[in-house]
């Protein structure tokens, strides 16, 4: 079996190659390899980039230097054969850089995501794209109850967020819209040309290999911080709540749904409320593993930021058998190991 996965570089997409290719498949993949939110993280970009590329090496998955906006299924027929499944990594996820660049973030999501169903379409291929948690809006920041360590949801949120819940409420962004948009084009093709086809709404991603910075990734951002002791900013308040999800768990979601998945649907992969954790609460446990305190600076909140979220994902688990087994514990072990193991790679310029 033969997978294609764009974005394969990105954080991500090196952790679903790393699952597919230890359940036999043959894995394939490309990336274009912006430097665009790599950049604002002050970290040596090319090292990131290095770091990442050697890992697809060393594990054995084909990689190929493409940007997912502008290819098609004729090339990758010449390049590599057909395939079997495709999983669209690749998105610009930032709501900052959706906020100051409007375009580049509908470009970069839509017409992306339009393309690579395209070329799932030509090789009649089950596709699943990205999607975010982001897509629900931000209208419950209105209805939370502050308590020691974090909010709390009151009515008319609920405590889980499931997939019949309302989306694009409260005050939108460019990244609520493009997002959104992106699962609209994947229901219409698999609605339109009898495709079978999925968007994962997911929710608080972190894992090894990823860079993340105060526009993205913020377990790892805080992690890295933590263990360089450099200074965290916190916006607004450090009681905002994700279920947040180890990478390798999303990885195996697609692989259980490929398998199991129905033909058309949206589907919620996030920790649920047993991977629940606030900001605060995050970073009393990176300060517990590591024995380093670090120095908070609160700024104004966030235009977009979401307060509070967990996911319901029972829907994956009925259909499709998916579950997180990874635990916050476990996750954050694991993502502090790999930074205490390549501090060189968090070196500001």
């Amino acid at each position: 079996m033969k997978v294609l996965i764009s974005g394969m570089a990105g954080f991500l997409g090196t952790h679903v190659a790393e699952y597919f290719i230890k359940n036999n498949w043959e894995v394939f993949g490309f990336d274009n390899l912006t430097n665009y939110e790599l950049s604002r993280t002050k970290f040596d970009v090319r090292k990131s980039r290095t770091h990442n590329l050697e890992f697809l090496n060393k594990i054995g998955a084909n990689f190929c230097q493409l940007d997912c906006r502008n290819i098609n299924a004729d090339l990758l027929l010449r390049m590599w054969g057909t395939f079997d499944f495709i999983i669209h990594c690749a998105a610009q996820p930032a709501m900052t850089i959706a906020i100051e660049d409007p375009k580049y973030d509908a470009d970069d999501n839509i017409m992306s995501c339009v393309n690579m169903l395209e070329i799932a379409k030509k090789l009649n291929i089950p596709f699943v794209n990205c999607s975010s948690i982001h897509v629900y809006g931000n209208e419950g920041n209105d209805y939370l109850e502050e308590k020691e360590t974090r909010f709390t949801p009151l009515k008319p949120i609920p405590e889980e967020t499931d997939e019949n819940e309302p989306v694009l409420e409260g005050e939108l962004t460019p990244l609520h819209v493009s997002k959104y948009t992106t699962e609209l084009y994947t229901k219409s093709f698999a609605e339109t040309y009898g495709m079978k086809t999925a968007s994962f709404r997911i929710t608080g991603m972190f894992g090894e290999r990823q860079f993340g910075g105060m526009d993205h990734g913020w377990v790892a951002n805080f992690a890295i911080r933590t263990i360089m002791e450099r200074d965290i900013t916190i916006f607004g308040t450090d009681k905002q709540v994700r279920d947040i999800l180890y990478a390798e768990d999303v990885a195996r979601a697609f692989l259980l749904w490929f398998y199991a998945g129905r033909p058309v649907g949206i589907y919620n992969i996030g920790g649920g409320m047993k991977n629940s954790i606030s900001l605060g609460e995050c970073l009393g446990k990176l300060s517990d593993f590591t024995g380093k305190l670090t120095s908070i600076k609160v700024e104004p909140k966030r235009k977009g930021d979401l307060w509070y979220f967990v996911c319901d994902y029972q829907k994956a688990k009925i259909e499709f058998g998916w579950e997180p087994q990874i635990s916050v514990d476990e996750g954050l072990t694991r993502i502090i190991k790999w930074i205490e193991g390549n501090q060189e790679l968090f070196l500001f310029l």
